[in-house]
């Protein structure tokens, strides 16, 4: 994550960056989430259409009040992000959505990346069991 070697590297490969992010990871946990979820299609949320340009396979979630999203980024791993809407924060939701990201991840690890200035997220995240693993920089094309 240096960033020199970052800059050079960036330079090297036609690259941009916006973020470093702290890197989590967390097993599968067998089982239905006791979360309602309804699979939705909504390309036109912000977060979906975020999801779209860096992963493959999206898949989302609905529950009164958030998103949960699953799709295939870096090196095909499967990768989650949740939101949870103002009105509803500080109930646990994003817990228990990232908590039922590792129950509808089909039986392989899930990963998640954070700013790490976001500390309800990564309170949410470690809360259902992720660990941190690292950082990572998405390097993105020009």
């Amino acid at each position: 994550m240096n960033p020199r070697f970052l800059t050079a590297l960036m330079d090297r490969t036609g690259r941009s960056n916006e973020t470093v992010d702290l890197l989590t990871v967390a097993s599968p946990v067998p089982g239905e989430p006791q979360l309602a979820l309804t699979e939705i299609d909504d390309p036109g949320h912000h977060r979906v259409a975020r999801a779209h340009r860096h992963r493959d396979d999206v898949r989302v979630w609905a529950a009164d009040g958030g998103l949960l999203i699953l799709g295939r980024g870096v090196a095909g791993r499967l990768e989650a992000a949740v939101e949870v809407t103002e009105p509803v924060r500080h109930r646990g939701l994003g817990r228990a959505l990232a908590f039922a990201a590792r129950q509808l991840g089909g039986g392989e690890p899930v990963w998640a990346q954070m700013a790490p200035g976001n500390a309800r997220s990564v309170r949410a995240f470690l809360a259902a069991g992720f660990v941190v693993v690292g950082g990572e920089a998405l390097l993105l094309a020009r």
